[in-house]
């Protein structure tokens, strides 16, 4: 995507694939998989959402993802700018290699293999994703589109289809969420996350393409995020605009909020749990100190992760796993019933040990600092940066409170990966007044 050029002009699309249209229709495809699903409207009632191998497998849903990723993939080899897939790899293949490792030493290591395998797709997508559109306005107007999309299945859904759009008190996990909306996500987390997204979207379409599409996205979202109970992400959307203002603009406190405020949102939340007089002052500030009941769960995977600090107990083989949710008495804490660790730095360490929570600390959080410092004054207060520096910093912040990373279905996962590579693209971006012919090879073009 020709995000750095002043009069709009673009990179033809790959050879072979590109001709009218190819890279917006894969981008649409892509998003609305992700966004919406297969599988939406999902019904909660049911004793069979109490399995822990519930849902692990959708013939259809492979189908698809596989095909989607073989496009994409095919898409990005045939680009021009083929050499930014998967990087980068200096990082990327030893952390791939080390969760494979910690996966195939656990008790359940097909379960670590497909997820690795998963991750990895989901890695290359989205490095892939932005190259797609043709410039920064068409990518604005696809986001628009889908998000809309999105937002009236929504509440099309919460209209029509109440008894799974809203929860309901006869759900059996999470009785207590009734009323809250969640329309055709999963969870009114889940959806409560996405709306927070699609307001970040709405703000970047006001800029980028229509001012009157963006409103309606924003005012949309923002209505469905209140109406989902989700008072964590209804607190963190102002927040993070705010935080993202001074971010922005003050250069000097670009870490202390990137990696201090990571550290010290995770010393108050998870530290709280383990450390009882912190626990006690966090309180006294009148802050629900369990975080909404997450504290047992939080003293409970520390628990674990001390009897195996290194190599943790590999990928998707601790949680929800057979052993663990039907332990009996022999753990006791309901926590084992936990679907994650609501928590994504302490959920990669309890999986791949401290030096997968290391390497994926280089990766989410160091490095795109890094890519921001290196941004030319051109894209340095550009919206297409704005919005980037949005997401990351949303998800960076929730990741206290939700697992999210390596999830790779995950639509907050994959438009956070996108994201990391949209910062390393604007870093290296150069003006251009040209189209790029096929054959060449700009060193530093996004």
């Amino acid at each position: 995507m020709n995000t750095a050029s002043p009069d709009n002009h673009a990179l033809p699309d790959a050879a072979g694939i590109g001709g009218i249209g190819a890279g917006p229709v894969l981008f649409m495809a892509i998003f609305l998989f992700f966004w919406i699903s297969l599988t939406p409207f999902v019904d909660l009632t049911g004793e069979g959402i109490l399995d822990p191998s519930a849902g692990n497998s959708n013939r259809l849903n492979q189908i698809v993802s596989l095909s989607l990723f073989a496009c994409t993939l095919c898409y990005g080899l045939l680009h021009p700018l083929r050499a930014t897939i998967l990087q980068p790899r200096a990082l990327l293949l030893p952390m791939f290699g080390w969760f494979l490792f910690v996966s195939l030493i656990s008790n359940h290591p097909m379960l670590g293999i497909k997820a690795v395998i998963l991750t990895v797709m989901a890695t290359i997508n989205a490095s892939i994703y932005l190259l797609m559109p043709s410039s920064e306005k068409q990518f604005a107007k696809m986001l628009a589109i889908g998000t809309l999309i999105t937002l009236a299945t929504a509440y099309y859904g919460v209209v029509f289809k109440p008894e799974v759009s809203i929860h309901q008190l006869s759900e059996l996990r999470e009785p207590m969420n009734a009323g809250m909306w969640r329309g055709h996500f999963p969870h009114k987390n889940s959806a409560a996350a996405a709306m927070v997204i699609a307001a970040f979207f709405g703000l970047f379409v006001m800029n980028a393409w229509s001012r009157l599409a963006g409103i309606a996205i924003v005012v949309l979202s923002v209505v469905f995020l209140v109406h989902t109970g989700g008072k964590t992400s209804s607190a963190m959307l102002p927040g993070i605009l705010i935080l993202a203002f001074v971010f922005e603009r003050l250069r000097f406190l670009r870490i202390p909020i990137a990696v201090g405020g990571v550290a010290l949102f995770n010393l108050f939340a998870v530290g709280s749990a383990v450390f009882r007089p912190l626990g006690d002052f966090i309180t006294s500030l009148g802050i629900d100190a369990t975080f909404t009941n997450r504290a047992d769960i939080w003293r409970f995977a520390f628990t674990a992760l001390a009897e195996n600090p290194v190599t943790g107990y590999g990928i998707k083989a601790f949680w929800q796993t057979q052993e663990l949710v039907y332990s009996g008495g022999a753990v006791e804490t309901w926590a084992v019933a936990a679907a994650n660790g609501h928590n994504s730095y302490l959920d990669i360490a309890l999986m791949t040990g401290i030096p997968g929570l290391f390497m994926t600390l280089l990766w989410v959080l160091f490095l795109p600092l890094r890519d921001i410092s290196r941004l030319p004054p051109a894209n340095e207060h550009s919206d297409l940066t704005r919005l980037f520096i949005r997401v990351w910093l949303y998800v960076i912040f929730n990741a206290g409170l939700e697992s999210l990373f390596f999830e790779g279905g995950n639509l907050l996962w994959f438009t956070f990966l996108y994201c990391l590579y949209g910062l390393r693209f604007q870093s290296s971006a150069t003006l251009t007044g040209k189209r790029f012919a096929p054959a060449e090879r700009p060193e530093a073009h996004a």
